[in-house]
């Protein structure tokens, strides 16, 4: 047998307990359990059935991880609702207090369960901004530059982009206003290359960000990248499509999935900053009219509620790509 020495040209490690941080690729040897180990990417790319939500509805938004999230608003079967639900990786639960606006299709973004932003709304375009603490919703002094609503929405509470939407009722043409939010007012950016509604969004903040599909009309799968100065066109979609959901805080990792063409639409697919790349598989549950800006990243986010005909409660969890220890068998 050759020794693995004599084919790589470095020794082996040897531990008696797994590296408690090891680096993708890093190989080692464990003489407490005599297995060789290693540390690389697991690739599961599955949609898997989550908790359904207190109040089915569409047009909600989301923010958050994948095990504990918010999401408010949206349209309901008796209306549109102020109801906020927290999610606990397991059961949404009814937050006590509401959004102080009953709104849809309203941009939002935050990337933890206790720090969101929603802004804009329908079924009027409004400017309005609310900021969620964890426990209550309040309206903040500072509105948009423009009334819109069905914008595509990415970042955090205190850095945040929200652009294209539609400014008139109704499917009046959309926008291509963007703007930006640095947790004291919003200010207007450079447009868009291509006027959208309705479509997905992913970033951390209002210098990192990315919006994908959406309605011009016609249906879009042009994708656009923001680095805090300018938007770039990348690279399209594979399947042009509206009302679509965006997870991923990050403009080089993000995740799109749903959306409508003239159905409902299950189709998801992954950008890696270069491209973007169809899954085999696809929600459980098509769906469309979901949050423009996720919750959790492009290997852990949510679907939750949407609309495929009836409104739905349903929640879809997501588990992509992660690095995980894994054994190595040789022989």
């Amino acid at each position: 047998m050759v020794a693995y020495t004599g084919i790589q040209g470095q020794n082996i490690l040897i531990v008696s307990s797994d590296p408690a941080n090891p680096t993708e690729g890093q190989i080692w040897y464990n003489s407490t359990t005599n297995l060789l180990k290693g540390y690389a990417n697991v690739i599961v790319n599955a949609w898997a059935s989550g908790g359904n939500l207190s109040t089915a509805r569409y047009g909600n938004s989301q923010g958050g991880i994948q095990t504990a999230s918010v999401t408010a608003g949206g349209e309901a079967p008796g209306g549109q609702t102020n109801q906020t639900e927290l999610y606990n990786g397991t059961a949404w639960t009814t937050n006590p207090t509401g959004a102080n606006l009953s709104k849809l299709y309203r941009g939002s973004v935050g990337l933890t369960q206790t720090a969101a932003l929603m802004v804009g709304g329908s079924p009027t375009p409004v400017s309005a901004t609310e900021i969620w603490n964890g426990t209550t919703w309040t309206t903040s002094p500072a509105s948009l530059n423009t009334a819109k609503t069905r914008g595509g929405s990415a970042g955090s509470s205190t850095s945040a982009i929200y652009a294209g939407g539609l400014t008139a009722p109704g499917f009046a043409s959309a926008t291509t206003n963007s703007e930006s939010w640095n947790n004291t007012a919003w200010t207007n950016t450079p447009n868009l290359n291509t006027a959208r509604d309705t479509a997905g969004g992913s970033g951390a903040s209002n210098t990192n960000a990315l919006v994908f599909g959406g309605f011009g009309p016609p249906n879009l799968s042009a994708s656009e990248s923001w680095n805090g100065t300018a938007w770039t066109s990348t690279p399209s979609l594979n399947t042009a499509r509206f009302g679509l959901g965006g997870g991923g805080h990050s403009n080089t990792a993000a995740l799109a999935f749903g959306g409508e063409t003239n159905t409902a639409q299950s189709a998801t697919e992954l950008w890696n900053g270069t491209s973007w790349t169809s899954n085999p598989t696809g929600l459980a549950t098509a769906r469309a009219n979901l949050s423009p800006s996720g919750t959790g990243s492009q290997t852990s986010t949510l679907a939750a509620g949407g609309y495929n005909g009836p409104i739905l409660a349903t929640t879809e969890e997501w588990t992509g790509a992660s690095l995980a220890t894994r054994t190595i068998t040789v022989s």
